[in-house]
């Protein structure tokens, strides 16, 4: 499997543990950057205030992207790392329990790759999350960033 992070997008701190026990118990050993809020999400991946000096080209394998977060909204994180060409082609995958229709909608046309609605039980969850990590992490293969000028 690919050895780049992950970046998981969480507020909710029994969903970030959920998501990241199915990930060890299905074996995805990436390493997993959680991000609290949209905000330190996008600090993360353009490399700025806490992550200022972060090789912004060493992208996550993938990012999965709450909506419902605190500072900035995913859909607010997803339209930023669309608008810029550094980061445009950049793996995200929404991992949300929004039902929204707009929400899938709106995710869509702002190019998401995948939107993937969290399911309640940890089961669920966990075969999703199999799931997202066996397409995207081991079968898929993922866009190469802009090297650094």
């Amino acid at each position: 499997m690919n050895e780049k992070a992950i970046l998981l997008v969480e507020d909710n701190r029994d969903d970030e543990v959920l998501t990241l026990r199915a990930l060890r118990k299905n074996n995805i050993m990436n390493e997993v950057v959680v991000a609290r809020d949209g905000a330190e999400a996008l600090d993360y991946l353009f490399g700025t205030n806490r992550y200022a000096g972060r090789d912004v080209t060493d992208w996550p394998s993938v990012v999965l992207l709450d909506l419902r977060l605190p500072k900035i909204t995913g859909l607010e994180v997803l339209r930023k790392i669309r608008s810029d060409a550094r980061t445009r082609a950049m793996t995200v995958v929404v991992l949300t329990s929004s039902k929204q229709e707009e929400d899938v909608a709106e995710s869509y046309g702002l190019g998401v790759n995948s939107y993937v609605r969290k399911p309640v039980e940890f089961a669920n969850l966990f075969e999703a999350v199999r799931q997202i990590g066996l397409y995207w992490l081991l079968l898929n293969e993922g866009p190469i960033p802009p090297r650094r000028r």
